[in-house]
């Protein structure tokens, strides 16, 4: 049976591109002076480079690594179709401005799919056995939801104690394929918190195209990892390998484990808030195992997504036949995909063979010829996927959003309804933006009364079934 996508619950979480034609790409030396240096090129860091060069203040975006996009990525040569690596979904597209700036700029926008499926060992659900696991679904998220209004425990404690067979796979669902984390470590008010992703809508040309695009004409120095920052109530400097950047203020865009991990110093040690919301909301482990598999020896539609019934966390997510092509991707995540991913490539596609061979037979097997996985955990500049509160610390998001003297911070993380979306991280470099725009005197309309950009409105009780990212 095929369920709708209201009632699949949560679901999906490149080879690197060159900077657009029109971005400029600094050759050394880099300029000494800035209004605002945004650190990070992913999609929070050019939201606000784009934000502030608006406002026509000088503007300089550094990049550690040596393409745009932080965790959108689009592989345009290893398959027939493009492989976005990282993000895969934009949400919300009544309100969201990434979708229109995807269409204005000539790209295509393709609404996720209609339907799901769950297998059952080398079968597909019957209609009674889908409806179990609805059942199942609507029962821990209502559970999820009211232990949140009471105290701010973890998931997997809120959880149905009676869900059967369906308990494994309710867990993934809501765990580590929403936010690469098992719900024991999972905040159920961060859960609870977290904004309908009903809508999903990818970009056939791919998240890290968009971003890529949305770049051109900025400022930009690849390559280029900020090593230092020293900051007063007056003016910042960023120390990098190519020379110092003074500026009125900075906006700090890395991954919340890169900010932990020391990679950036500090001349005087930020807040110790700013490091233990950090902590707090260190990035879960989600991959993706890309391969190719000839002739559809699966039996899948187009865009295909399917799941299984399963008595242990060692399971995943299957995007079949994306966009009518022979690519499948096998989605992992939680402490499961954390494991395997550690092991290394190989190994990931030994385990997504093998549990495509269990659900459909030997067929599958042998049909694949190309594959690939990603690795997120060992970028040095990213080390992980997305961000998820660990049980009672739901409230570190806002305390990461407060500025430090003349620095701001950005990214999915630091948004309370859309973290883990390429969605939150763009609102919160807007909105970092504006705030360090109205300090240096480029803005002078009134400061939003929240500082993470919850100004879309709240999800309904009942969860998307739409992919996440």
């Amino acid at each position: 049976m095929t369920m709708t996508r209201r009632a699949f619950l949560s679901a999906t979480a490149g080879l690197t591109l060159a900077p657009g034609l029109g971005s400029r790409a600094f050759a050394a030396p880099l300029p000494r002076e800035a209004d605002i240096v945004v650190v990070g090129a992913g999609a929070a860091g050019i939201a606000a480079a784009r934000r502030i060069a608006a406002a026509n203040r000088k503007v300089i975006v550094l990049e550690a690594a040596s393409q745009i996009g932080g965790r959108c990525q689009t592989d345009m040569t290893s398959f027939e179709v493009p492989f976005d690596r990282g993000a895969r979904w934009m949400h919300n597209p009544e309100t969201n401005p990434l979708i229109r700036l995807a269409r204005s700029a000539g790209l295509e926008t393709v609404a996720a799919p209609s339907g799901q499926k769950i297998r059952i060992g080398r079968r597909n659900a019957r209609p009674g056995e889908t409806e179990q696991f609805l059942a199942a679904l609507v029962r821990s998220n209502r559970a999820i939801d009211e232990a949140a209004r009471k105290a701010d425990v973890s998931c997997a404690a809120a959880l149905p104690k009676d869900l059967g067979d369906w308990a494994a796979t309710t867990e993934f669902l809501l765990g580590a394929n929403f936010s690469g984390k098992d719900l024991k470590d999972v905040s159920a008010l961060d859960k609870a918190r977290a904004q309908d992703r009903t809508s999903a809508i990818a970009c056939r040309q791919g998240l890290g195209t968009l971003i890529t695009k949305l770049a051109d004409g900025l400022p930009l120095a690849l390559s280029t990892p900020a090593q230092r920052l020293s900051w007063s109530n007056r003016d910042v400097v960023v120390q990098t390998a190519s020379g110092r950047i003074t500026a009125r203020a900075a906006i700090i865009t890395v991954s919340t484990n890169v900010l932990m991990s020391g990679n950036i110093k500090f001349e005087s040690d930020p807040p110790k808030r700013v490091l233990d919301a950090a902590s707090k909301l260190s990035l879960g482990s989600y991959d993706r195992i890309a391969l190719q598999i000839a002739g559809n020896p699966l039996g899948l539609a187009r865009d295909d997504v399917i799941i299984e019934q399963s008595n242990s966390n060692k399971t995943a997510l299957l995007f079949a036949n994306i966009g009518g092509s022979s690519l499948c991707t096998i989605d992992v995540g939680g402490s499961f995909g954390r494991d395997l991913a550690d092991q290394g490539e190989k190994a990931m596609v030994a385990f997504a063979v093998e549990w495509l061979t269990r659900l459909y037979g030997s067929d599958a097997a042998a049909a694949v010829k190309k594959s690939s996985a990603t690795r997120w955990n060992a970028s040095p500049f990213i080390q992980g996927a997305m961000s998820a509160a660990a049980p009672g610390a739901q409230s570190s998001r806002r305390a990461l959003a407060e500025p430090v003297g003349c620095m701001y911070f950005a990214g999915e993380a630091t948004h309370e309804t859309l973290w883990g979306t390429i969605d939150g991280a763009w609102e919160s470099g807007e909105r970092a933006a504006e705030a360090a725009l109205r300090r240096i005197g480029a803005l002078r309309d009134a400061a939003p009364e929240t500082p993470t950009g919850t100004t879309r409105p709240r999800r309904a009780p009942a969860r998307s079934a739409a992919p996440s990212h």
